[in-house]
């Protein structure tokens, strides 16, 4: 990595090409990016669930079973170096996610909740709010297991001497609102409360993360089987991963958009969404979006930088495969809102965009998103997680749910580093030094600008921030002496000249060669 990085713009991340706003002449609507944000929209929060909602499906519970201590880095923290990236920052702030005044950067993780007693998050997990159940620790608890190992993820700290496994900035501050949950449903005995209602069940969508579920086991946690997965766990997600505001679930896009504003409200650093909507793009924006959009757009002007998964791919969300980016099959919130977003896709092991990871113009980088190691989200446990139950079988935990945390765990080491930058030059920064794919503008709908690399984000000279103006193509001093400007003129006459004497001699022997054989014989 070369010392100065190549700059987006004046401290803002643009839409690449591909997503500049694009309109569908059929309709007037918009397809690869949203319309101008409308602040109109802004929600009001209440901060409380849109309705009344029950538990249907047994809380994630440890499988003793398979009750193994885990004690391998996952493959991600090696990739991106976090053993090197901690060393630098213990060596040059007070600590890694403390900013220079000792407070630590605040990272707010709108999720299913958070195990807050888990021992590897020291006391660090702050209460946000509650969009599902009133339970006396609004954003304390986490049925279904997804939320504690996003957290785990941004800011875990594990005992060096017991597990390789640590959060990407262990001392930051985790401010939990749990907004969504599959194993809770609307309770049609009660009467609904006053919430916001909207696209209350309106919107299909795909969570961002789990590509086959949530909390693990073998190291990680299994669960109580519940009412209609039979073999199942509750942390179990029908493969497809969460869904916002469908049937059956508890999360809108309105409670998701108010979440923002509240995370906004408190003054957070870093928002996280592994959560999103997912939907067929027919040229036109909800009700719903507007909302979110007009939230993600408030958090960035109020200082606060949002980061949101990419989204995977199920039967709900099909992939952005086609030839034409500006016309995308699908559309995901908040991704679609590229100019206020850090949008993540997933990559695998060999350093590739993973399978499940859904492409489009909004992708701004990519991180690690396989074979996911977290913490274990069951109540009362002190270890990690590296499978989910689907089924009653165990796989890996993987999805973009879990790439997002990655990068908003770099973002608030950027915060903590540089705390003079705004929001805008916090995700310029992430996205100017990552590793840019071999494609124009250095970005494609696949992993954006690139997979993320914490360490130039935290050292590199990104020339904005230093007044310089962006690179460009200039024509570099040569070691060779300059050529020679060769008069050709004499060359030119002596070889006419030449030309001319070589064509008379070869007329003058034609002519005398004629001569000797039409003279007459000499008697002899």
């Amino acid at each position: 990595m070369t010392a100065t990085i190549g700059a987006l713009g004046p401290g803002l991340l643009p839409l690449p090409a591909a997503a500049q706003p694009t309109v569908a002449p059929e309709d007037g609507g918009f397809y690869a990016s949203p319309p101008p944000v409308d602040m109109g929209y802004l929600p009001g929060d209440t901060g409380q669930p849109d309705q009344n909602y029950t538990q249907k499906v047994g809380c994630v519970e440890r499988d003793l079973e398979n009750n193994i201590q885990l004690n391998q880095a996952p493959w991600g923290q090696l990739y991106l170096r976090l053993d090197e990236v901690h060393r630098l920052m213990r060596g040059t702030t007070k600590g890694v996610g403390i900013k220079p005044n000792g407070q630590p950067v605040r990272v707010a993780v709108i999720d299913t909740g958070v195990t807050a007693s888990h021992p590897f998050f020291e006391g660090r997990v702050k209460s946000g709010g509650d969009y599902v159940k009133d339970t006396g620790q609004p954003g304390l608890e986490d049925c279904d297991g997804h939320g504690t190992e996003v957290a785990g993820i941004i800011a875990a700290d594990t005992p060096e001497d017991q597990m390789k496994f640590t959060g990407v900035a262990p001392d930051a501050e985790i401010i939990s609102i749990r907004q969504s949950s599959q194993n809770y449903a609307p309770d049609d005995s009660a009467t609904p409360s006053q919430g916001a209602g909207g696209d209350a069940g309106g919107q299909s969508g795909g969570d961002a993360g789990d590509a086959g579920g949530d909390a693990g086991d073998a190291g990680g946690a299994g669960g109580a089987s519940g009412p209609g997965r039979p073999g199942g766990t509750g942390a179990a997600q029908d493969g497809g991963g969460r869904t916002q505001g469908d049937e059956g679930s508890a999360g809108t896009l309105d409670t998701l958009a108010q979440a923002v504003v509240r995370a906004t409200a408190m003054g957070v650093d870093v928002i996280n969404v592994s959560i999103n909507n997912c939907r067929s793009a027919d040229g036109g924006i909800t009700e719903g979006e507007k909302r979110l959009q007009a939230a993600v757009h408030n958090a960035v002007e109020n200082n606060v930088v949002v980061v949101a998964a990419a989204g995977n791919l199920s039967e709900k969300c099909e992939q952005n495969d086609q030839p034409d980016a500006n016309a995308p099959k699908t559309i995901v919130t908040p991704p679609w809102f590229a100019e206020d977003v850090l949008s993540v896709a997933a990559i695998d092991k060999t350093g590739g965009v993973a399978d499940f990871s859904l492409n489009g113009p909004w992708v701004s980088v990519a991180a690690p998103g396989t074979e996911i190691i977290s913490l274990d989200p069951a109540e009362g446990s002190s270890g990690l997680a590296n499978l989910t139950i689907e089924n009653g079988e165990s796989q890996p935990i993987k999805g973009t749910s879990f790439a997002a945390p990655y990068v908003a765990g770099l973002a608030a080491l950027v915060r903590a580093k540089f705390p003079e930058l705004n929001a805008r030059e916090v995700m310029n920064r992430i996205t100017s030094t990552a590793q840019h794919p071999a494609a124009p503008g250095g970005r494609d709908n696949f992993v954006g600008y690139g997979v993320i690399d914490p360490m130039a984000a935290l050292t590199a000279t990104v020339p904005e921030e230093e007044g310089l103006p962006p690179d460009s193509a200039v024509a570099l001093p040569s070691d060779m002496p300059p050529a020679a400007d060769r008069n050709w003129t004499p060359v030119i006459v002596a070889l006419a000249g030449s030309g001319g004497a070589l064509t008379a001699l070869l007329v003058t022997l034609f002519v005398v060669h004629t001569i000797r054989r039409n003279r007459p014989a000499e008697p002899r």
